[in-house]
């Protein structure tokens, strides 16, 4: 009887409990199905998946288009302005755009109140706009990163005495300092990229900073200091590369602060002298008048505006294909 019993609990067990073969036929399924998964996603990344990423990076496209239509403009101004910017013109003044009644094809965009083309004036006025983007950025950026870079691997007391110098200085109003600034230095172009850059170096040092203490913590920072590599080579090839993404997206946004800054100083007649065109001046120009003629006002607006969202969008977009995590959150 006991027998019988046994030889049924054994038999029980042993049809309860999975054989060798079956597991490893199970684990061999599970492997085919995985793969058979990989492979159909790959078979999907088909041209509607680089169409998709193409789509994505259309802040990239219109950024890098607008901003290139603005250089090439003020890069060949000369041959494309139809009359000279400063050539008056007393039998058409304030003359319509050349699609409105009234309007005069010579004149495609119309005369201010001098009788000066509204076109030549629009192409001549961005390469004013131009240069103060580019080398302000530029010198912001240069000098912003420098001290954040300092800052952010070093710490301790060099880290509290930018960050100080940083609080002191963004104490002041930006649009005064700017003002401070030009009525001590005189009205130039050159001085006005100065004190762009003395203004606006301390948004770069901030932020810029901030992800330096970040990727300061990495392991590969830490790798390079153990190998006793010096303090340069550690911040200029491992510390800027990580962090240049991020100083590209602020200098584009740079350039449109820095466009906007000029227009508002040449604006109230801070910035370049009388016989120089700039989207400000025209505005000044302008605005004595917009009740007569609203479009001399309209269009040195639509290009500040137009100018500055390019510089945004082409930021957006270039650090998106710079920084694979943004990358890979948008795939």
């Amino acid at each position: 009887m006991n027998s019988k019993t046994d030889t049924s609990r054994v038999d029980r067990s042993s049809a309860l409990e999975p054989s060798p073969g079956t597991g490893a036929s199970s684990g061999a399924s599970g492997k085919q199905a995985a793969l058979g998964t990989k492979s159909r996603r790959a078979r999907s990344a088909g041209p509607g998946d680089r169409v998709t990423r193409l789509l994505r990076a259309v802040n990239l496209w219109l950024g890098g288009a607008i901003v290139l239509v603005v250089v090439f403009c003020a890069i060949f101004a000369p041959w494309l302005a139809p009359h000279d910017p400063l050539e008056q013109d007393l039998l058409h003044m304030l003359s319509p755009p050349a699609w409105l009644p009234d309007g005069d094809m010579s004149h495609l965009l119309g005369t201010d109140s001098l009788g000066r083309d509204v076109l030549s004036r629009l192409l001549y006025g961005s390469r004013i706009a131009m240069i103060v983007a580019v080398v302000a950025a530029l010198g912001a950026g240069v000098f912003g990163s420098t001290l954040a870079i300092v800052a952010g691997y070093f710490g301790g007391r060099v880290d509290r005495a930018i960050t100080y110098l940083v609080d002191l200085w963004m104490s002041f109003p930006p649009v005064v300092l700017s003002l401070v600034l030009m009525v001590s230095f005189g009205v130039g172009i050159g001085n006005v990229i100065l004190a762009i850059v003395l203004v606006d170096w301390t948004r770069f040092c901030r932020v810029v900073r901030a992800e330096v203490l970040v990727v300061r913590q990495r392991d590969y920072i830490l790798a390079a200091q153990l190998l006793n590599f010096s303090h340069i080579r550690i911040m200029l090839r491992e510390i800027l590369p990580a962090a240049l993404p991020l100083i590209i997206t602020l200098l584009s946004l740079e350039m449109g602060v820095a466009i906007t800054v000029e227009a508002l100083l040449s604006f109230i007649g801070l910035s370049v002298p009388a016989n120089v065109t700039a989207w400000g001046v025209m505005i000044a120009d302008a605005r004595i008048n917009m009740h007569e003629s609203l479009t001399g006002l309209l269009f040195p607006v639509l290009a500040i505006v137009i100018t500055v969202l390019g510089c945004n969008l082409l930021g957006d977009g270039l650090r998106v294909v710079f920084d694979p995590r943004m990358r890979s959150r948008r795939e």
